[in-house]
């Protein structure tokens, strides 16, 4: 707790009455709950990290899910209308789960396309749900770093109050991360490796174009001029396409991870570093009554971070005055029992 030594602020505040925002002495003592947080820090802990990965393993399931009705749904579709579909072709069922996969991964080679306006229309409405099923999946790919991110700040600012700097920054060490991405680093050179000596061998093409191909494969350009058009080309094709391109995709997910947990790291340093002034301690006393107590300096904290902000506290301090039908500045069980104050 800080006391404001300001005349001017002072001489103001005593000119009205300010009401002190504390805790009502019904409210359990600030030993009991430090006790009561300790021996439950490490559960609430453990159950928050084990909910996160159900609920990853259930977005990730969800997502394989729509995947395989996808293709199974586009290989129906485009084998039933294979006959209204020109180009180079080796097998009904191979060629028609080689188009919904360049036809989802907007590769788009060309090689070979619809050729009646049912089929046209057909590759058009499986084109954008494939666009859509990879948004959805890359969305719940985000929404899993946002929470890992937050998650991971809040530790933080958490265990500063009973562990160092040092242990706090140590907790946000990236070198797991930087694992992760070299890992998927690797997996990506080994996937571009055997695509370009699958295309030398298998489609004979020379060692530039193969590798020209597989980049413009694995980055979904697709000019059309090189592709695979053997039958054992397209089966192979089937399964790589996929992996090339979500395994890209991942690789620049996890160098945005990378690159936030960097961030994140520098701006809890430098909230925990930093050392309030006598203008922060007026700007944190936010009911005006001289004095900054732990909840109005989680508070300025808190707006400090942006994970608030003004309008936030005003719609708090506003329920607040409402809820405390006595004005004591305190919340008690008779306040329950009043009638709210209505505000003008």
């Amino acid at each position: 707790m800080a006391q404001l030594n300001i005349p001017s602020q002072t001489n103001q505040k005593g000119a009205r009455k300010r009401r002190r925002y504390r805790r009502s002495k019904s409210a359990p003592a600030s030993e009991i709950l430090s006790s009561h947080i300790n021996t439950t820090s490490n559960i609430d802990q453990r159950s928050s990290e084990s909910t996160a990965l159900k609920k990853l393993h259930t977005s990730s399931i969800k997502v394989i899910t729509i995947l395989v009705i996808y293709l199974s749904v586009g290989t129906v579709c485009f084998y039933l209308t294979r006959h209204q579909i020109r180009g180079k072709k080796t097998n009904g069922v191979v060629d028609a789960l080689y188009l919904s996969i360049v036809t989802m991964s907007t590769v788009g080679y060309g090689d070979i396309v619809p050729n009646s306006a049912a089929t046209k229309l057909l590759a058009c409405a499986f084109v954008f749900s494939g666009m859509a099923l990879v948004a959805l999946g890359l969305s719940k790919a985000a929404d899993t770093l946002v929470e890992k991110q937050e998650t991971l700040l809040v530790r933080a600012l958490q265990g500063y109050k009973d562990a160092g700097m040092g242990e706090i920054l140590k907790e946000m060490e990236t070198n797991r991360v930087r694992i992760k991405c070299l890992m998927m680093f690797l997996l990506l050179l080994v996937l571009i490796i055997a695509g370009t000596v699958f295309l030398a061998k298998v489609e004979e093409l020379s060692f530039i174009d193969s590798f020209y191909c597989v980049c413009c494969t694995i980055t979904t350009l697709g000019f059309g001029d090189v592709s695979f058009t053997t039958e054992a080309g397209r089966i192979f094709a089937a399964f790589w396409i996929l992996a090339g391109t979500i395994c890209l995709a991942q690789f620049f997910l996890y160098l945005a991870e990378l690159n936030t947990e960097r961030r994140q790291k520098k701006l809890v340093k430098w909230v925990l570093d930093r050392r309030m002034t006598t203008a922060d301690l007026e700007v944190a006393d936010f009911d005006d009554d001289g004095v900054v107590d732990v909840s109005d300096f989680m508070v300025y904290k808190l707006k400090e971070m942006g994970k608030i902000s003004q309008e936030d506290i005003s719609l708090v301090m506003k329920e607040f005055e409402e809820v405390d039908a006595d004005q004591s500045g305190a919340l008690s069980a008779v306040d329950l029992t009043l009638p709210p104050i209505l505000s003008s």
